[in-house]
């Protein structure tokens, strides 16, 4: 324990650990992990830390102790330790971000500071090909804590913006037909043939990627480690990539 290039006072680092693997890590966030004594995670994301890092003290909670999971790394903060909380993607988009800083207010002396990660949009998007290079939202089709009332008005309302759509959360094993409702309620105001695609396992063994129409998606079988993209009116497949275009003016047009 001690005071290092980061850790000059009580600070917890909320990092963003992109996808998965170190490689896809900011260095800014490899260097403060490396100069941690305590990191806290979900246990699947503690999995995922290299081996030069498992010498760490590591402290996880199940799903759905996140709450549980902030308090003690504050705790352990308390104690003079260098505690970084890890999340996946990027902390600050369905992660862990806003639930620290909601909680540090019953630790005033302790600082939060957030490390941004790569989030699923951006690398889901880079195996696709240029799907969000438009104007574009971000939708969770998870319930747990947002109604599904509410997340079907979000979905109307960006089909009728036209806007590109990453869907996070599109199936689990309570949820296995919302993908299903979410394209039939999208099919409503977009047309079957719109260019989508979908990436399993982003960043990890095992990653693929898919191309489909919006009819063809809402009988595709996909689970939580999926990343569903759905163009707008411009979206379409170049040299088996999927591109939704900025509207630059070519010579040739």
């Amino acid at each position: 324990m001690g005071n290092t290039e980061f850790f000059k006072d009580k600070t917890i680092y909320v990092i963003g650990m992109g996808p998965g693997s170190e490689d896809a890590m900011t260095l800014e966030a490899k260097k403060i992990l490396k100069e941690s004594d305590v990191i806290v995670g979900y246990t699947v994301y503690l999995d995922l830390l290299s081996d030069d890092l498992k010498d760490k003290e590591l402290i996880s909670t199940p799903m759905k102790k996140e709450e549980e999971r902030c308090i003690i790394a504050f705790e352990e903060a308390k104690k003079g330790k260098n505690v970084s909380f890890i999340s996946s993607g990027d902390a600050g988009i369905y992660g862990m971000a806003s639930l620290m800083i909601e909680i540090g207010e019953d630790y005033p002396d302790i600082n939060v500071r957030i490390i941004p990660g790569v989030t699923a949009a951006s690398s889901g998007a880079a195996v696709l090909g240029a799907p969000i290079n438009h104007d574009f939202c971000v939708i969770s089709l998870s319930d747990l804590l947002t109604p599904f009332e509410k997340i079907e008005k979000r979905l109307r309302a960006a089909a009728m913006g036209d806007f590109a759509i990453v869907i996070y959360n599109p199936s689990s094993h309570k949820r296995k037909d919302y993908l299903k409702k979410a394209c039939e309620i999208l099919l409503e105001v977009l047309p079957p043939d719109t260019a989508c695609g979908y990436v399993k396992n982003i960043g990890r063994e095992g990653c693929s990627a898919h191309y489909c129409s919006l009819s063809q998606l809402k009988d595709e079988e996909v689970d939580m480690f999926t990343t569903v993209f759905i163009g707008n009116s411009e979206s379409r497949m170049i040299n088996q990539k999927l591109v939704t275009p900025r509207g630059y003016k070519r010579e040739n047009d």
